[in-house]
C-alpha cells in the first residue's frame, strides 16, 4: 500500500464523509427555517426531555417530518459507499477500507461545521454496502433479535446493528484489515453516541421510565425497526 496514495483516500473520504446532507436538505424543504442543533423530545409518561446532540438524519426527522430525514438517511449513506465502490473498482488493495473508515469519521467530527455532524450509523451502512451488502439485513435484524428478544432494551437494539458488524464482516471475510474496519468504526460510533447513552442511562435509572420504544423515536431508523419489531410480535400494538 502506497503511504501517499492512502493519505490522500483518507483525506478526500474525510472531506466527502464531512458534508451535511440534513442541513442541505433542510434548506431544500425548508428553505430560510434553522436546524436546531440540539433537538428536544419530550418523554411521554415523565417530566424528562432527551436532548438529540446530532445535525444529521435523525433530528432531520423529527423537526421536518420523516420523508425528509429518510433522503437524508438514503444521502448519508450514499456518501460513503459510492465513493467507497469507487476506490475498491480502481485502486486495488485495502484503500476502500480507509475511505470508509475517513467518511464515517468525517460524517460523526465535520470540519465544516465546527465537528458537530451525525451518529455515524447510516456512514457504517455505507461502508458495509461497499464491503458486503448482505449485512445490511443481517445486522439489522440481528441487532434488533439481541435488543428486543434477549435484552429488552430498544437501545441496545438500535447500537447492536453497529456492533453485529464486527462478528458478521469476521465470518464473511476472515481478513483481519476488514476486522480492524468493523472495529474502528463501532468505537467512533460508540464515542458519538456518549451523549445520548449517558442520557438515557440517566433517565431510565432517575424516573424509573421504561417505555423503550419511545427513545426509537429519535430516529427513522428507530421507527422502521419498532414497525418490524410489532409486525413480528416482538411489540405489541400500542406501545
Amino acid at each position: 500500500m502506497n503511504p501517499l496514495t492512502a493519505l490522500v483516500v483518507a483525506l478526500s473520504g474525510y472531506l466527502i464523509g464531512a458534508f451535511s446532507f440534513a442541513r442541505m436538505i433542510v434548506r431544500i424543504v425548508a428553505p430560510g427555517a434553522p436546524l436546531k442543533e440540539d433537538t428536544e423530545l419530550h418523554l411521554k409518561g415523565t417530566n424528562k426531555t432527551m436532548s438529540l446532540r446530532t445535525v444529521s438524519a435523525s433530528s432531520v426527522s423529527v423537526q421536518y417530518g420523516s420523508r425528509a430525514g429518510f433522503l437524508t438517511y438514503l444521502l448519508d449513506t450514499a456518501k460513503i459507499a459510492v465513493p467507497c465502490l469507487l476506490v475498491r473498482e480502481f485502486l486495488p488493495g485495502y484503500y476502500y477500507l480507509i475511505a470508509a473508515a475517513a467518511g464515517t469519521i468525517g460524517h460523526v467530527w465535520p470540519v465544516y461545521y465546527h465537528f458537530r455532524g451525525g451518529r455515524g450509523i447510516s456512514a457504517v451502512y455505507g461502508g458495509l454496502i461497499a464491503i458486503d451488502w448482505p449485512g445490511l439485513f443481517v445486522t439489522s435484524l440481528g441487532g434488533m433479535f439481541f435488543g428486543l428478544v434477549i435484552m429488552r432494551d430498544m437501545l441496545t437494539a438500535y447500537l447492536a446493528i453497529v456492533w453485529f458488524v464486527i462478528p458478521w464482516l469476521w465470518f464473511r471475510t476472515n481478513d483481519v484489515y476488514v476486522l480492524g474496519y468493523a472495529v474502528l468504526v463501532n468505537v467512533v460510533v460508540m464515542i458519538g453516541m456518549i451523549p445520548e447513552t449517558k442520557q438515557w442511562l440517566k433517565i431510565k435509572r432517575e424516573a424509573k421510565w421504561n417505555d423503550t420504544t419511545e427513545v426509537m423515536q429519535l430516529s427513522g431508523m428507530g421507527r422502521g425497526l419498532i414497525k418490524m419489531a410489532r409486525k413480528l410480535g416482538m411489540i405489541k400494538t400500542g406501545e
